[in-house]
């Protein structure tokens, strides 16, 4: 099903806008109202990175706070987001304050004289996530093959900009050509993943070396090294597919996005 058949053309057009600028993005929905609202369930609208409206209609400016809020905090987080804009006397009869979360939702107060209560779902669209494999190795070129399958942009060498929101991997598969230096060109990027293909033994001497020409220890101690989750891989193909095992439970078990699709 295309989104031109789950959404009108309007939203559709600048939804596909959005993702060819690599831009993050929410689609917003309401999913049930209660009492006099402005908008009704099955009202949508297609929502920027700095919460405000690009497209669609959510109803009057009752809602627009606590949709930016629950926003921009999906974006960050990449996390869809329940809100329940409803009536202060609703929620001090449910011992609620605003901002209050409870059974997965999180609740707004809407001041507005309608009085009424608008359940919203926001869904976070965020650029794919970008892998950059550093080297000319067996294990990368595997790993390169690989990592589309799995909804991941995959570079060769460090890209010349950054895209908001957008999470990135390095993993340095140079195997003794290079090491050095693809560690140090990784560690010098805000990257929220980086593995290195190799024993630790061999990265332990890399470490000091690292160390000593003023890399943050924090940050060497977080490197993934040996890469990859222990599979029992020997082949670089089996690698490849540990390395990419270990980048997928990153991204979907994140601790929180932004300190990590």
């Amino acid at each position: 099903m295309t989104p031109a058949e789950i959404l009108s053309t309007d939203l559709a057009e600048a939804a596909q806008e959005l993702r060819a600028r690599e831009e993050p993005f929410a689609f917003a929905t309401i999913i049930r109202t209660a009492g006099t609202t402005a908008a009704k369930p099955g009202s949508k609208a297609l929502i920027r990175a700095d919460g405000s409206i690009e497209r669609g209609f959510l109803g009057g400016g009752c809602t627009r706070g606590a949709v930016k809020k629950a926003t921009l905090l999906a974006i960050q987080t990449g996390a869809p987001q329940l809100i329940s804009v409803t009536p202060e006397e609703n929620l001090s009869e449910m011992g609620l304050e605003p901002g209050a979360q409870a059974d997965g939702v999180t609740y707004a107060r809407n001041g507005c004289p309608s009085r009424g209560t608008v359940d919203i779902f926001i869904e976070p669209c965020l650029p794919m996530p970008e892998l950059v494999v550093l080297g000319q190795s067996p294990v990368a070129e595997a790993l390169a093959q690989l990592a589309p399958q799995f909804h991941w942009s995959v570079e060769r060498q460090l890209p010349d900009q950054t895209i908001e929101h957008r999470l990135r991997a390095f993993v340095i598969a140079t195997q003794g050509q290079g090491d050095l230096n693809a560690l140090e060109t990784a560690l010098s990027t805000d990257a929220n993943h980086i593995a290195f293909v190799g024993s630790s033994k061999k990265f332990a001497a890399l470490k000091d070396k690292l160390i000593a020409k003023g890399a943050e220890l924090a940050r060497v101690d977080a490197v993934s090294a040996p890469a990859g989750l222990n599979i029992g891989a020997v082949t670089p193909e089996e690698i490849a597919l540990s390395v990419m095992a270990e980048l997928t439970q990153m991204r979907r078990l994140p601790v929180t996005r932004g300190s990590d699709d």
